[in-house]
C-alpha cells in the first residue's frame, strides 16, 4: 500500500495546477461523503430547514466599519 501511495504522490507532482485543484476538490467531497452524520445532527438540519421554510429565521447583518 505504501508503494501505491508513493506512486500517487509522484503522479500528482507532475499534474498541472488546475488538475491538482480538481483532485483536491474531489478528495474533499469524497471524504465528506464518507463521513457519518449523526441522527441528532441530521434532525437539527431538518428542523433548521423547516424553520427557514416557515420564515422563522433571522439574518445577521455585519457590523458597519
Amino acid at each position: 500500500m505504501s508503494n501505491d501511495l508513493e506512486e500517487i504522490e509522484q503522479a500528482i507532482q507532475i499534474l498541472p495546477r488546475p488538475e491538482v485543484e480538481r483532485l483536491r476538490e474531489w478528495i474533499e467531497n469524497y471524504i465528506e461523503d464518507q463521513s457519518e452524520v449523526s441522527d441528532e445532527f441530521a434532525a437539527r438540519i431538518e428542523r433548521g430547514k423547516e424553520d427557514i421554510a416557515k420564515g422563522n429565521s433571522r439574518v445577521r447583518e455585519p457590523d458597519e466599519l
